[in-house]
């Protein structure tokens, strides 16, 4: 083996930053590979619950990145991430030979901003966000899309295999506008699937039944298999949960109407969740679409199952 390969697959330093639902057993996964893992979360209850996996806790972001040769972090939306890499004083921490991973969902032209300001610094940035929830996390099975320089990226392959399936989609902001595109079809199949459960309730047939019916057809598909069965067992707790959702959305509206597209799929799913947040559901499921239009048909004179 080269001396390349042999590096690729030495135990890497790495500081998870943010370890909430889906950072925490991203983090785990990361620990059994044998890297060694330094956490840090905002609410530290959320990072001490990795101690016993072999996590060093820090108390703050700074002191987890320090030393670090990758810094990953998971966070809720651009603003956390800007303030965690600048204002928290993480790209002053790092060496300028170390890569930071972001996998949290943001705006792409955030992204492409925290790749520039961390290039001056010496410091390469990948965008990375996943697909594929917390079951994802815990299995390993992720799928990952990875924008920004190959090489860096390539580098990362041992690490990211730990995690899920990697592919490299672009330059910096790539990786963001495929999670965009990605949480698109999450949105519109949830409203697809949650349409199908009434109309078939409505015609005297069972939701459990039906979904029973159709998979392995053409219409299956890991919502059908994972939200479906939420929606049948109304068990909406947050694997994703809605705000998170219409937080995409609206990001996806952003870049619509920068590139002055017409995409009236998206923009309807995406007002269909406004309502459902605005109306309460926000810290529910995103499968929990199925409440918003039972409601709405109950209004209308249907029957709210």
């Amino acid at each position: 083996m080269n001396a390349r390969g042999s590096d690729r697959k030495r135990p890497r330093r790495i500081a998870f930053l943010g370890t909430g639902l889906m950072g925490a057993p991203m983090a785990r996964r990361l620990l059994a590979a044998g890297h060694q893992v330094t956490v840090w979360n905002r609410d530290v209850t959320k990072a001490q619950a990795l101690v016993t996996d072999g996590a060093v806790v820090a108390e703050t972001a700074a002191v987890a990145a320090k030393g670090c040769d990758i810094a990953f972090t998971m966070l809720s939306d651009g603003k956390a991430v800007e303030a965690v890499l600048f204002d928290g004083g993480v790209a002053e921490a790092l060496a300028e030979d170390a890569i930071v991973v972001d996998c949290s969902s943001i705006s792409p032209p955030v992204a492409r901003d925290h790749a520039a300001r961390l290039k001056v610094l010496g410091i390469a940035h990948v965008d990375a966000p996943v697909s594929g929830g917390v079951v994802g996390a815990q299995s390993g099975t992720l799928a990952i899309m990875a924008g920004g320089d190959a090489a860096a990226i390539d580098g990362l392959v041992e690490v990211f295999v730990a995690l899920g399936r990697v592919t490299h989609v672009g330059p910096p902001g790539a990786g963001q506008m495929c999670k965009l595109a990605n949480q698109q079809i999450v949105a519109i199949t949830i409203g697809a699937v949650a349409e199908a459960m009434l109309l078939v309730e409505a015609g005297g047939a069972s939701r459990e039944k039906f979904r029973d019916a159709i998979r392995g057809g053409f219409a299956e598909s890991r919502i059908l298999e994972l939200h479906g069965a939420r929606m049948v067992k109304r068990d909406f707790t947050p694997g994703g949960s809605s705000k998170l959702q219409l937080k995409d959305l609206n990001a996806v509206k952003e870049m619509i109407d920068l590139f002055s597209l017409d995409l009236p799929l998206t923009e309807q799913i995406r007002i269909e969740f406004s309502a459902f947040v605005a109306g309460g559901g926000g810290d529910m499921d995103h499968s929990a679409l199925l409440l918003h239009l039972e409601a709405m048909n109950a209004a209308s004179g249907g029957e709210e199952k």
